[in-house]
């Protein structure tokens, strides 16, 4: 069987290639403005850097909704479309769209009366949470109009097509990247806003990506059929039988970040800004890991659906083992750059050395934290979100919080961030294990068949 895209049937390193290069251009674009964001609001102090880092798990908590339902929609459009059955995909892609929708209006509905709160809890002190409560208002308010670009975009990726999404969301990231100085600022006509002006800028790039995505879904790919009401319920059952599982495990990073935030936060306002930092310049240096997996989903989805399950391990397997070689040649180039990023991020002498510290240990564990992310991208396409939730939970709650926090009571913040390193490592080996023992199993009941 071929697929218009040639999923099917080209080489898999090449295939992967192909899919991967345009996501990692376009989530670099993001990534990047995201940093010249970061720094921007650096220049505001170091009050304004810590406020914006306590935001991070809850923005990235609100989105993982969103990432959910398009993980459900990537593994059954891509499972559709392998089939043959367009029209199905495009009712799935309509109902998925207003299923996320709904869900994240609710959430941040919710989030807008509890701001205090919820920061409070989180460990922020009574001088940073007017700042949090400045950005989070106009984040919570304009957070619905990136649902459609992300759960769509997943769409379009399903049918192989990953160079359109990253055109729309390089886009995306240069509106951000120009409109960033200019509204935290207020320069030329446009009045200082603060770290607000970060939100708002942010809000009018997504409108932008919106515009585009309805635009390809609608007019190119013809993945948008009208709803339809008898249809409704069963496919957003389908759709959250994957989604809610991939939701939770997505929501997972930003839980575990947040409490790493309540141990830094008990180490001082330049730990928690130094972890801020930290996140983003992480975010870059795994960046090629978030596109693999989510390129991943949908060419497994694709190949099951035409049941090549065999060409489906080899993606898996090709796609680990290139994890931990990039990653530990990307931390090597690391090494002698910590400094001067460290120091781009603030003028705090502290801040500046934890964040060294951060980025001379961490990222020697990326490629293991990858081999996870590659096995919960193959059980989610497999259509088994409850193992690939408990392998996410595993790394993150098993092993990363207990190594950090053992860490953090021998060592300090230092400890904590080797502590890190330690748990994405044996997180990493573990599911390379099960990975092994999982292609031997599937592949024996095929040739028993």
């Amino acid at each position: 069987m071929q697929d218009k895209h040639g999923l099917l049937t080209a080489p898999i390193p090449k295939t992967l290639q192909t899919m991967t290069v345009p996501m990692v251009m376009g989530l670099l674009a993001i990534l990047t403005f995201n940093l010249v964001d970061t720094f921007f609001i650096s220049l505001l102090g170091t009050e304004a850097l810590a406020a914006v880092s306590f935001t991070f798990p809850v923005t990235f908590s609100v989105s993982c909704i969103t990432l959910g339902i398009g993980m459900g929609l990537s593994a059954n459009v891509g499972r559709f479309l392998g089939q043959g059955d367009t029209s199905i995909a495009a009712r799935f892609s309509c109902h998925g769209l207003i299923l996320a929708v709904l869900l994240v209006m609710s959430a941040s509905t919710l989030g807008l009366f509890t701001i205090a709160p919820l920061f409070h809890s989180l460990g922020a002190d009574d001088t940073l949470v007017p700042l949090i409560d400045q950005y989070m208002q106009i984040w919570y308010l304009t957070i619905p109009l990136l649902v459609i670009p992300m759960a769509g975009n997943s769409v379009i990726r399903a049918t192989g097509d990953t160079k359109t999404p990253a055109k729309i969301m390089m886009t995306a990231g240069l509106i951000n990247g120009m409109l960033d100085p200019l509204l935290i600022f207020g320069y030329g006509p446009f009045p200082e806003m603060g770290i607000q002006g970060a939100a708002i800028a942010s809000a009018v790039s997504w409108f932008g990506a919106l515009i585009a995505s309805l635009y390809v879904l609608t007019k190119r790919e013809k993945l948008l059929a009208p709803p339809k009401l008898q249809y409704i319920a069963q496919d957003w059952a389908q759709i959250l039988k994957i989604g809610t599982p991939a939701a939770f495990s997505s929501a997972m990073n930003p839980l575990c970040g947040a409490v790493l935030m309540m141990m830094l936060a008990s180490y001082g306002t330049e730990a928690v800004a130094a972890y801020g930092a930290a996140q983003r310049v992480e975010s870059i240096m795994i960046i090629v890991l978030m596109s693999l997996g989510s390129v991943l989903t949908p060419f497994i989805a694709q190949n099951i659906g035409a049941n090549n399950l065999q060409r489906s391990f080899q993606a898996l397997f090709t796609a680990i083992r290139f994890a931990l070689v990039f990653q530990f040649g990307l931390f090597i180039l690391m090494v002698p750059l910590s400094m001067p990023i460290a120091s781009a991020f603030s003028q705090e002498p502290k801040v500046q050395d934890l964040l060294w510290h951060f980025l001379i240990v961490v990222p020697i564990s990326y490629g293991f934290q990858g081999t996870v992310m590659m096995l919960v991208s193959c059980l989610n396409a497999m259509h088994l979100p409850v193992k690939a939730f408990g392998w996410n939970f595993s790394r993150l709650f098993i092993f990363t919080l207990p190594c950090a926090w053992v860490g953090s009571q021998m060592q300090g913040v230092e400890g904590l961030f080797i502590g890190i390193a330690v748990g994405n490592i044996i997180g990493g080996l573990m599911a390379y294990g099960y990975a092994l023992r999982m292609r031997r199993s599937a592949l024996s009941l095929v040739s028993n068949s």
